[in-house]
């Protein structure tokens, strides 16, 4: 159960880093809270394998900071390579 609530909890903290950080527009609506899902289900059963107890609260300090941390550096690289992406297109179709 506890592990449908760290998935839960991932996933809201995607969607508040995605539509809280500037261009949105430059990535999927799905990327970042997908990858925030992830990084707190495999942090959070990590932890449990190497001995935190899941009623402790440290365990869930970890699986939700986790994914914070993981879901703003995702918003950072995907705008940042996406507008590259952009730029370079556009500038090659201008050459045509």
């Amino acid at each position: 159960m506890e592990l449908l609530f760290v998935a839960l909890g991932g996933a809201l903290i995607g969607f508040v880093v995605h539509f809280a950080l500037p261009a949105a527009e430059t990535r999927g609506t799905l990327l970042v809270p997908g990858l925030a899902t992830a990084v707190a289900v495999v942090v959070w059963e990590v932890l449990l394998l190497s001995g935190w107890r899941a009623d402790g609260g440290w365990i869930w300090v970890a699986a939700l900071v986790a994914p914070a941390v993981a879901a703003v550096v995702a918003v950072r690289v995907a705008s940042t390579r996406r507008r590259r992406a952009d730029d370079e297109l556009l500038t090659r179709l201008l050459r045509s």
